[in-house]
């Protein structure tokens, strides 16, 4: 299938009361990047020509976020009507007339849900010719779930949701794990004749694809072997949990890769951050952001390290550092603050009780302890001794320093 023929549509519009936070549900971050994040980058990664992120409730900061980051993107704005099937058809209408083909639908809330998986369904998809295909989990606790009911043949017969299913249904353990590959044009016939005629008066979208199978189409159920793919977030004990889970996968990631984690479970590592091999993360380490860490560099024990470039053969301990850069084998800590602006010379030392910022202190300089260095120019191979405070602010201005080289 070419991208033209191709949609992708991201349910983002929902409340996440369950998250008790003046934050949108899917803005809270896992592995440095928000839930939304995550599930446009998968879905950009598909090639698609039309993107579709459906918004509602707090959709100035969905906005926001999307226009900085995914600004290709074509946002759609659900109205009044509740419910996933109404958002669905509120997505429909930014594409243009004459679109045909398929289209994926997907939620802000799932995390981990990868391009892999999403690529198979298309493909049985497409191969089978059905109306619909969507994915299915089994769950051995499949409390909220709506249960995938199949007739005695095996195939797929409705989706039946948890509030509405009889005690025979409720024993089901198959459930919609809420990914959809529709097409087009039996989508929207589908979602036309649907209502919301429920429990909770919702259009439902899990509706379409009975009317689907109604219209005489096939409708195919493709099960997942991995769950956590298709793990939802709805409060702040599956956000821990959906996490832990993808920082274990970072982490057994980079092990394969090259870089010696002493202790996985105490190490934090975001999406965005890069590696050399032969790295050492000793346990309590945490980088996060654009951050990236050279050849044979050993960090921690306790370090956390933020939008920083660390060179190769460097050693941080016990030490915070944002906004920075530290060269090849130079050495950082224990009890270090380096904040934003400092940049640290190959060979040099910031060491125990010593503060840096919008420092720049070069190649085998050294500041072994209880300093304070802010807005300095400090040369090559220069000493500055226990107990040195740059005063750099007046309290007005602030003042720049420099130091030379040999001193």
């Amino acid at each position: 299938m070419t991208e033209a023929h191709l949609a992708v549509v991201v349910l983002a519009a929902g409340n996440g009361s369950r998250m008790k936070s003046a934050t949108p549900k899917v803005m809270h971050e896992i592995a440095g990047l928000p839930m939304l994040g995550h599930t446009l980058a998968t879905a950009s990664s598909l090639g698609a020509s039309y993107v579709i992120p459906v918004v509602r409730h707090e959709k100035e900061i969905l906005e926001s976020y999307i226009h900085a980051f995914y600004p290709n993107t074509h946002i759609a704005h659900q109205d009044e009507i509740p419910g996933t099937g109404r958002a669905v058809e509120c997505a429909l209408n930014v594409l243009p007339d004459g679109f045909s083909g398929a289209v994926v639908v997907t939620s802000g809330d799932v995390p981990l849900l990868d391009v892999n998986t999403i690529e198979a369904m298309l493909d049985v998809h497409l191969s089978s010719g059905a109306g619909a295909t969507l994915l299915t989990a089994v769950f051995s606790d499949p409390s909220g779930y709506g249960r995938i009911v199949r007739d005695d043949s095996g195939s797929f017969s409705s989706i039946v949701e948890h509030r509405e299913a009889t005690d025979e249904e409720l024993e089901i353990t198959e459930v919609n794990a809420g990914v959809y590959v529709f097409d087009f044009d039996a989508l929207k016939s589908a979602l036309s004749a649907i209502g919301t005629h429920n429990a909770v008066g919702e259009k439902y979208l899990t509706d379409a694809a009975t009317e689907i199978l109604k219209s005489g189409r096939a409708v195919q159920a493709l099960q997942v072997s991995d769950n956590w793919l298709v793990a939802g977030v709805n409060n702040r004990v599956q956000l821990q949990e959906v996490s832990a889970e993808l920082n274990r996968r970072i982490c057994e990631g980079w092990m394969l890769s090259g870089v010696t984690i002493a202790d996985p479970q105490t190490t934090f590592i975001d999406i965005t951050v890069s590696l050399g091999e032969d790295v050492t993360l000793l346990p309590g380490t945490h980088l996060k952001g654009i951050t990236s860490v050279g050849r044979g560099s050993t960090i921690g024990p306790e370090v956390s390290i933020e939008d920083t470039q660390v060179g190769e053969d460097v050693s941080i301990i016990k030490a915070h550092i944002s906004g920075s850069v530290i060269e090849s084998e130079a050495t950082v800590g224990p009890y270090s603050y380096i904040r934003p602006g400092t940049h640290l010379g190959a060979g040099g030392k910031i060491g125990t009780f010593v503060e840096t910022k919008n420092a720049k202190i070069g190649a085998g300089s050294k500041i072994p302890h209880l300093s304070y260095v802010g807005d300095a120019t400090i040369g090559e191979h220069s000493n500055i001794g226990a107990g040195t405070i740059f005063a750099n602010y007046d309290g007005v201005e602030k003042h720049q320093s420099t130091i030379g080289s040999h001193v």
